[in-house]
């Protein structure tokens, strides 16, 4: 049949221009969908939460006082940012809340964006998306919009759930705007660095470094009167700077949309002067060969693990550093005001007052970056499985037991580094300022929370053998999930049969307190069991492709 008697398509609609960038829209929200409504409903419900509890905690003029005292702590002010707006319940939940929710934002922009573009396009499947009518930047910028409006949903929820707790109107559209804009913020770094380098993992560190360097420059900037400049320089400092509830400066957001913008514009930029799978900064020709651990499946998997906990650790170990060297000062503080300390009491963190009490508070808390770690591993081997990187060891006289259990194994081992880490950096920095807590103390303290995360390694390898899909969600519900449940539970003065359904209600404050027997044994059980049903799911069950 010649070409001109081919008959007209049918539907003249797949042939017209908007076809292709429709088709290329609704594949990148079918890719984020699931961690857009996570995320949007976390943040709507902690910020509920948090301002249900403030006529509460309000109630009492002691307790009143102390807040107000907070502010005078330039640890506290550190660890948590400076206090204002206290006696409302707008200007409370963004500060109890309001950093922590927008670092949760800002490095699942980050992840999504990188897995969705840079991963996409390292895996070989945007050859095809690229083959059509759209340009390389249009394709890039229909994946960066589903991204950039799950920002600005969780904006909305944020501020929706202010409103309708009754808090000034400005207040809440400055933070959650601010809020949303953070997110955009670093969608749009994220985006760029998946530009700049030449595979996904480069370019997600470069992003998450953003993100922390981003974050430690506001604490430095809260913690030093001096330095107070700083916000400007850092994304975290633009939204301190704006004030909600008491400046409600408008001049700092958008300071933060102009850079957004701008950093978008040299994205698509520099997705027109780059060739696919290349990045602006070429990886080095010729280099020589890397063989070290590859002589089985195990150390492959050593290998594998070595750069992210790399990473994992500098981030974790900085953390704990300061709190570390902030201990004395925060322990001193809470004990000139005990109606601070009797409210952590009741909500479950008992012996502020003492650095063991403190310690123990932070290192249970240490629980969620450990398990997040783990669950984030585990789903990155079920993303080497999807994109065809194991197909070739699979392929090997190597079993599907070994291949999972080499990296399970890595996995667990690797956990236990991170641990260690921030106990040896906790320990330094409280030592460091003429503090009392002993080494063994610390690790002792840091220790005890590995029956937790293992639980939360057993429940992600349970999801690679039977949901793969799944794998960060149910990883996560152990040690997220579990602390969002013991939090809700204690805020909302839930039954204690709710508030034992956490993993988290059952540990032991160590080193406050020796550590149980028990309750790890619990832990650990569980998460064998889940291990074997994981890794049995996944001998009998295909390949992802």
């Amino acid at each position: 049949m010649s070409l001109d008697t081919l008959p007209a398509p049918a539907n003249p609609q797949l042939t017209s221009d908007s076809a292709p960038g429709r088709a290329v829209t609704w594949l990148a929200i079918r890719q984020v969908r699931r961690g857009a409504l996570i995320i949007v409903g976390l943040a709507a419900g902690m910020t509920a939460l948090v301002a249900a509890t403030h006529a509460q905690v309000m109630a009492d003029p002691a307790a009143a006082g102390s807040l107000r005292a907070l502010a005078g702590n330039p640890a506290i002010r550190t660890l948590f940012g400076a206090p204002v707006g206290l006696d409302n319940a707008g200007g409370f939940t963004v500060w109890r809340v309001g950093t922590v929710i927008a670092v949760l934002l800002g490095a699942w922009s980050v992840l999504a964006t990188t897995r969705i573009t840079r991963g996409e396009e390292d895996a070989g499947r945007w050859d095809l998306l690229l083959s059509s009518r759209l340009p390389a930047p249009a394709v890039l910028l229909r994946h960066l919009g589903p991204v950039m409006v799950v920002n600005a949903a969780t904006a909305t929820a944020i501020t929706a759930v202010l409103l309708l707790s009754g808090t000034e109107p400005a207040g809440a559209l400055l933070h959650g705007a601010g809020t949303g804009l953070l997110g955009m913020f670093l969608t749009a770094v994220a985006a760029v660095s998946a530009q700049v380098f030449p595979a996904r993992s480069p370019a997600t560190g470069a992003a998450v470094a953003v993100l922390g360097c981003g974050l430690l420059t506001r604490m430095i900037g809260d913690g030093v009167t001096g330095l107070g400049w700083l916000h400007w320089l850092s994304p975290f400092g633009l939204l301190s700077l704006s004030g909600p509830y008491v400046h409600n400066r408008v001049l700092p957001l958008l300071l933060l949309a102009a850079a957004t913008a701008l950093i978008t514009v040299l994205t698509l930029t520099a997705a027109r002067l780059r060739d696919i799978r290349d990045g602006l900064i070429p990886a080095a020709p010729g280099r020589r060969p890397r063989t070290l651990l590859l002589d089985s499946a195990e150390t492959f998997a050593a290998r594998r693990v070595s750069r992210p906990l790399t990473g994992w650790l500098i981030g974790v170990g900085a953390y704990y550093l300061v709190i570390g060297l902030t201990a004395v000062s925060v322990t001193e503080f809470l004990r000139d005001n005990p109606a601070l300390a009797d409210g952590a009491s009741q909500a479950g963190f008992d012996g502020l007052g003492s650095i063991s009490g403190f310690t123990a508070t932070l290192f249970a808390i240490l629980a969620m970056p450990a398990g997040g770690f783990v669950t984030v591993r585990m789903a990155a081997f079920v993303t080497a499985e999807t994109d065809r990187r194991l197909t070739l060891l699979a392929s090997q006289p190597i079993t599907r037991t070994r291949l999972i259990g080499a990296e399970l194994a890595v996995t667990a081992l690797a956990a236990a580094v991170l641990v260690t880490g921030a106990g040896l950096a906790t320990w330094l920095g409280v030592t460091a300022i003429g503090g009392e807590l002993e080494a063994d103390a610390a690790l002792r303290g840091t220790w005890n929370i590995l029956p937790l995360v293992l639980l939360s390694l057993g429940a992600a390898v349970f999801a690679v053998g039977w949901t793969p899909g799944w794998t960060m969600l149910i990883g996560g519900l152990p040690t997220t999930g579990g602390f969002l449940l013991l939090v809700t539970a204690e805020s909302v003065a839930a039954p204690d049969w709710v508030r034992d359904l956490s993993p988290f209600a059952h540990l032991a404050p160590v080193p406050l307190t020796e550590a149980s027997i028990g309750a790890p044994a619990v832990m650990l059980a569980t998460a064998t069991i889940l291990t074997v049903l994981g890794v049995a799911g996944y001998h009998r069950r295909d390949l992802r492709s």
